[in-house]
């Protein structure tokens, strides 16, 4: 899958992943591709939520050890 811009919010917890991965996703052209990776646990249902509310595609959720990696697609 091509990754247009990825972020690092590990550390931060909710609601600072959202908020990054929107500005994030603000600078990107409809249809590119944001990856982020997170440490809060919460950050699953987070971006879910976020993905409805704001219409923007959830392609791809991962655990993998003690990171969350979440892939959206801008709307």
């Amino acid at each position: 899958m091509h990754i247009d811009k990825e972020i690092d919010t590990s550390g931060l917890n909710c609601p600072l992943p959202i908020l990054k991965a929107k500005k994030a996703l603000s600078e990107l052209e409809s249809g590119q591709v944001l990856k982020v990776i997170a440490t809060d646990s919460g950050s699953l249902r987070d971006f879910q939520a976020f993905a409805k509310q704001t219409g923007n595609e959830l392609l791809e959720q991962q655990t993998l050890g003690a990171e969350f990696i979440h892939v959206l697609r801008r709307r």
